[in-house]
């Protein structure tokens, strides 16, 4: 694993994004990663932007705000273009196939996948947050899944814990093609 890592998770209020990044944040620091998270959101219950950051270390973490994305997990269309200006050629960007129509017009790796049609599938769209965890689990390899499940178990109510683990693994299975 690299030295120093930079996620973003980003959509619209409502969608988990920020306990989706809080669960991630937990699974790495029980690895003995150093974590700052960063989070964002417009004044608003529901539909305004939201979007949570992880900067990763194996150090002490020099700045705790993204300066560029080395992951970028899109949710919904409002939050398609907000982070153009941090991403690279090595950006891995993860988009929901229904819900993001704008894809970022430079050569980046884009893979565009149905995060909010497999968790209706499962049963409710409020898990799409757990499918696209699992997608950007299996397309980083961040960290051991053992851990990232714990902490998928430990931060999320007990009556959604199969819900949830179907979720992640269909996630997994998502990107892992």
């Amino acid at each position: 694993m690299m030295d120093s890592l930079n996620i973003r998770f980003s959509g619209s209020g409502g969608q988990g994004l920020i306990l989706a990044a809080r669960i991630l944040a937990s699974a790495l620091v029980s690895e003995g990663r150093n974590v700052a998270q960063s989070q964002s959101y417009e004044p608003v219950s529901r539909g305004g932007l939201s979007r949570s950051d992880l900067v990763v270390s194996d150090g002490e973490a020099d700045y705790p705000l993204s300066q560029s994305l080395d992951y970028l997990l899109i949710l919904h269309e409002a939050a398609a273009t907000e982070s153009s200006g941090l991403l690279d050629e090595k950006s891995v960007i993860l988009v929901d196939a229904d819900q993001v129509k704008s894809q970022p017009a430079a050569p980046l790796n884009v893979v565009s996948l149905p995060f909010v049609e497999t968790a209706r599938r499962l049963g409710n769209k409020r898990v799409a947050n757990i499918v696209a965890l699992g997608a950007l689990a299996q397309a980083g390899s961040l960290c051991d899944e053992a851990a990232l499940e714990k902490s998928l178990q430990a931060m999320t109510p007990a009556k959604f814990s199969t819900l949830n683990m179907e979720a992640f693994q269909a996630g997994r299975q998502l990107m892992a093609g």
